[in-house]
Formats: C-alpha cells, structure tokens, sequence
C-alpha cells in the first residue's frame, strides 16, 4: 500500500468522524433513548438473523477485549450483525489503570470511533465511559456530548471503590450525563439518574 493510498483510506486514517478536545478524539453524539424496561445482551450472545424479542434488547461490552477487536479493525462485517438490536453501547476497551497512558487513550479513541462509526449508519448509540487513574481524566470523558445518556460498568469496581468514586464523580462533573445506564449493581454513594440493568437477567437470552 502507497503512502497516497493509505492516506485515503478511512480505515488507515480514522478521521473520517467528527472529533474534540486537544486530542482529536471523535464525537458519540447524544441521542434519544427510551430507557423504561432497558434489557441489555452480551456481544458475545448476538447471533445473525435473531429472534424478535433479543432484538428489542441493546447490545453491550463488557466482555474480554479480544471479544470484540474485530469491530474496530473490520466495522463493515459485523454491522448487520449489529444492526439488528435496539441500541449499542460502545465497545468497552480496557482502560485499567495500571495500563500506560497512551494505550488507555487509544482505548477511549477506539470506543468512540465505533460509536461514530455505527452512528453514521443510523444506528442508536450510547457512549460507554470508563477511565483509570486521575491522570486519565484528560481524555476519558471526551468524545461524548453534555447531557448525553451514558454507560457505565459495574464489573471488578468492588476491589477499587475509592478510584471508581473519583472517576465516576469526575465524569458527573464534565459530562452532566441525563441518564446513566449502570451495568451491575451501583454504589450507595453514587449521584445521578441511574438506570440499573442486571448483570445476570443480560445473560438470559432467548434461543
């Protein structure tokens, strides 16, 4: 591949979205979202040509990274896949906070140019946030709109309650989301208009 081709190839460049903030990260637009009776279904259990009540479900992430990546490297084979679902989280790439910095970074910018991506083909999305260590602050809630709906997940948080509740306070104070779809039981301590779904109920799927 010429250097000529490469840079007119979107896939290459990933610039083809909108982006934000001093790092260019693309922008997950708000969108409206009915959240009564929100069910969600692991990645991992959608299935080609679905039955019609999973398909009234949302799709989330929170799954082993190596679940997802193709939706990243090849967007176009899973999109009718995709397409399918009431709504998509965007993938949950692992921002741990003993990861180095630029690779919680490209874990931000990856899950918000998915969510563009799937946004541009008039798919439903809501922005997962996740972040680490204060440092992260910087970069982990960009690329989602004031106001917006958003994702949260509960997985492993119980072991760092302390930096979780900075985090999660952190992200109230930049993004003011309108709702919070929280995967997993939430904390006591944690403000906002939070949207519960159970972690067990989302992996009773219909087949």
């Amino acid at each position: 591949m010429t250097g000529k081709t490469m840079r007119e190839n979107p896939l290459f460049m990933r610039n083809n979205f909108p982006s934000v903030g001093k790092w260019g990260i693309p922008l997950v637009k708000k969108q409206e979202l009915n959240t009564n009776g929100i069910q969600l279904v692991a990645c991992s259990d959608t299935r080609a040509n679905d039955n019609e009540l999973n398909k009234k479900c949302g799709v989330h992430f929170f799954v082993d990274d190596y679940r997802f990546e193709g939706i990243y490297n090849t967007p176009d084979r899973t999109l009718a896949r995709y397409s399918q679902y009431a709504f998509l989280l965007t993938p949950d790439f692992s921002t741990y906070a003993d990861m180095d910095l630029w690779r919680q970074l490209e874990s931000v910018a990856k899950n918000r140019w998915v969510g563009a991506y799937w946004q541009s083909k008039g798919l439903t999305v809501v922005p997962t946030v996740s972040w680490g260590l204060a440092q992260s602050f910087d970069f982990c809630f960009e690329g989602v709109e004031q106001n917006a709906t958003v994702a949260i997940g509960m997985i492993g948080c119980k072991r760092s309650k302390l930096h979780f509740m900075r985090g999660y306070n952190a992200m109230l104070e930049k993004i003011e989301p309108s709702k919070i779809i929280c995967f997993g039981t939430p904390f006591s301590e944690m403000d906002g208009n939070i949207i519960a779904v159970d972690y067990a109920e989302s992996k009773k799927v219909v087949r």
